[in-house]
């Protein structure tokens, strides 16, 4: 039986004639295929819709869905067929535009809406109101593809939740991962333990104002009922066993040592977790379960499972001794025993368990899905275990990076398949991560937006159709669907790139301004350190150079206007920079500062220890060596190291400058007080700011170099204690004169 519904006009349309070579599609996700055809359709009225009885209770929403782009206009109705095709994929769809008609085929709702979504991204930015009359045939290449909101560190109201599932919708994305317990806020109300929100949602910030909110039920309840009729799941996350500080502040006697806890203002990982040696915790965990899975009808529920020191349990008697008669190593085993109870409770509830990577540490339990956020080796790993995995490293995943590490065309090139993946389990897809860390809900929308777009077609289009050009094409397009919806939307990259390199004086950086946004322009103003005012004063498509060191301040117009806070580039021309370089410490994945000459390349780390400027290492040492490109007089050398304790950054226990004229015979010695306040004393702090340190040379050099003594492990006062400390550095510079 087929169910009738005459639409208001809700869009207005123009299926053009015209030949298969004029077609133009600027959709994106990019459809697996569009065969154009040649007709006309005037689509300028109403839709005479019809569903199958089956899908009957969809109507209202699917209208809605519809009429949201668009006015209302006269003209007679056009036919708007739905027919239940269950040869089809899940979400796949089959879309023909012909004279007068318009037919959708899917095997679910969910191939509908996508249907649907795809006439209303045609419908936006149809040039003349006129659109190509052909076929579509598409379905997505992943089963999850999803956006990570973290509400924790920052509240988010319902109606913004709301809002992000409907442009998660709109971008044919399909998992909300919500994350909802943190150690800086628990969010979600649960019956049998009151206190979780009304003390352990509630947290005092530092200049004495208070931060939270949680969400009861019923608004849970409305939030994943709005996300099901969208067709996009809403995942929870309840950490354990470790970013628990606001759980254990409401009920003391979930951890350790039973301590009065305050929910903690600032970030970094604490020392303070659930205890795995109490059945009580546990049990606790198990009821907290119970409610949230009353609330979420997901296949999947995410227990988190990252960042959990083990230093309360080394220290704890209850959790040696279930080390004892469980009959494990230590407490890496401890973990995956504590996690894997969890998870066969899910299990024994019909639910399916996901874990950050860290769950493989110890043993990964039965039928878990691993989420690889450091790099792509755990998705790897888990599947060569056979199981599944979801991927979204830090490298391209993570949205609360600033554009200056990852920017669109860096997520647009993002490949969740690892190379040389082997193994029975499956890459169910990716994630993109938004961690509010540094972004309350007014901001979110702009560190989300335009990189979600992006992975967007990643996750859902076939890979041997991705081509950046192309992309960027249709993204230019899409900007003003955007507009439409009212997405405060970011930027792509930096507006205005820098081109550096080395100078005709061997002391010198030529530097030179890069629009990398239409539109843009600038003026750049170079202030070296010291002087108040600048010393070089330049425009877009002008090469200046730079002498010693300084900071390159770029303001910013676009047509005119100006885009607010200006750029801010550290830079420093000297005679190393740019000469070849030897390293006594690998390059991290993670912060790998430019790589093999990003200690020597004239960028300088701001104050900002993700700007891909700063080359870290962690549990070790580090070290450089510059050859100069003949013997210089050398004044003095200097190099910067970043403090963030409660990110486990440290700065070096002790430093050396050395100096050489053949390679062979060094002068120079390690600097027990190397900085401004001497000996770094590793007290608690929470400073986070950039330390310089440096020596006098005056001497004649062919070689230079520095090593940094790394601290050694976190101290017994820090919530990482015993955890490896991480060296952050950037840039050895080497003083002449004039």
């Amino acid at each position: 039986m087929l169910n009738r519904f005459l639409l208001l006009p809700l869009v207005v349309l123009m299926f053009g004639c015209g030949t298969p070579n004029e077609a133009k599609m600027d959709l994106i996700p990019l459809p697996q295929s569009f065969l154009p055809e040649a007709g006309s359709c005037a689509l300028t009225g109403t839709w005479d819709m019809v569903v199958p009885d089956v899908w009957a209770d969809r109507m209202d929403f699917w209208v809605a869905w519809l009429e949201a782009d668009e006015d209302a206009a006269e003209g007679a109705a056009v036919h708007l067929q739905v027919i239940l095709d269950g040869e089809l994929a899940e979400e796949a769809y089959v879309l023909d535009v012909a004279p007068k008609e318009v037919e959708i085929k899917a095997s679910t709702p969910a191939g509908v809406q996508h249907a649907l979504t795809t006439l209303r991204w045609m419908a936006m930015t149809a040039e003349g109101g006129k659109l190509p009359c052909g076929r579509i045939e598409d379905a997505p290449r992943f089963e999850h593809r999803g956006l990570l909101l973290d509400c924790c560190r920052h509240f988010m109201e319902p109606d913004f939740i709301k809002r992000t599932i409907d442009l998660l919708a709109l971008h044919k994305m399909n998992v909300l991962h919500w994350h909802l317990t943190e150690d800086q806020g628990w969010r979600v109300e649960i019956d049998a333990y009151p206190e979780l929100t009304a003390k352990g949602a509630w947290r005092t910030e530092a200049d004495g104002s208070v931060h939270g909110g949680f969400y009861t039920k019923d608004q849970i309840r409305d939030i994943v009922a709005y996300a099901t009729e969208r067709n996009v799941r809403v995942i929870p996350e309840i950490e354990l066993p470790g970013h628990s500080r606001a759980a254990l502040a409401a009920y003391p006697w979930l951890g350790c040592t039973g301590d009065a806890l305050e929910v903690p203002h600032d970030w970094g990982v604490f020392k303070d977790i659930y205890c795995a040696g109490q059945d009580t915790t546990l049990a606790f965990l198990k009821t907290v379960l119970d409610e949230v899975m009353q609330l979420f009808p997901s296949e999947y529920i995410h227990i988190g499972g990252d960042e959990a020191p083990k230093v309360r349990w080394e220290q704890c008697p209850k959790c040696q001794r279930r080390i004892t008669e469980e009959g494990l190593h230590d407490e890496h085993e401890l973990q995956s025993w504590f996690i894997g109870q969890i998870g066969r409770y899910l299990e024994e509830n019909g639910r399916k368990m996901i874990g950050w990577d860290e769950i493989l540490e110890g043993g990964l339990p039965a039928g878990a899905t691993v989420q690889s956020w450091r790099g792509m080796d755990g998705g790897r790993d888990a599947v060569a275990m056979g199981h599944d995995a979801i991927m979204s490293p830090t490298s391209h995943c993570y949205f609360d990076y600033p554009v200056e590490s990852t920017d669109l065309e860096e997520v647009y090139g993002f490949e969740s398949v690892p190379d040389g993946l082997e193994g029975a389990g499956r890459i169910l897809g990716g994630e993109c991560n938004m961690w509010s860390e540094r972004a309350p809900q007014h901001l979110v929308e702009s560190k989300v937006y335009p990189r979600l777009v992006a992975m967007a077609e990643v996750l859902w289009s076939p890979a041997a159709q991705r081509d950046w050009s192309d992309f960027k094409t249709r993204m230019d397009a899409h900007y003003s669907r955007l507009d439409a919806w009212g997405v405060t939307y970011g930027w792509e990259t930096v507006p205005l790139g820098l081109d550096w390199e080395r100078g005709t004086d061997a002391a010198t950086l030529q530097v030179s301004l890069v629009p990398a946004m239409s539109g843009v322009d600038g003026t750049a103003s170079f202030v070296p350190h010291g002087a108040s005012e600048p010393t070089a004063v330049f425009g877009v498509g002008e090469v200046e150079r730079i002498r010693g060191e300084g900071t390159l301040v770029v303001e910013l117009t676009r047509k005119g206007v100006s885009m607010g806070n200006p750029l801010v580039f550290p830079l420093a021309g000297h005679v190393g920079a740019f000469e070849p370089v030897e390293l006594d410490h690998a390059i991290n994945a993670y912060y790998p500062g430019r790589g093999e000459q990003g200690l020597a390349d004239g960028r300088l780390g701001s104050q900002d220890f993700r700007d891909g400027s700063w080359q870290a290492a962690q549990g070790q040492s580090m070290g450089v060596t510059i050859s100069l490109d003949g013997t210089h007089h050398v004044d003095s050398l200097s190099m910067q190291a970043y403090r963030y304790q409660d990110a486990w950054i440290f700065l070096p226990d002790s430093v050396r400058f050395q100096w050489s004229v053949d390679g062979e015979h060094w002068e120079g010695d390690w600097a027990e007080q190397p900085f401004a306040g001497g000996r770094p004393t590793f007290e608690p702090n929470d400073l986070q700011d950039v330390q310089r340190v440096s020596v006098a040379v005056g001497a004649e050099a062919k070689w230079v170099r520095f090593e940094a003594r790394n601290p050694g492990p976190c101290p017994d006062w820090h919530d990482a204690a015993s955890s490896s400390s991480w060296l952050f550095l950037d840039e050895l510079v080497v003083h002449t004169a004039p």
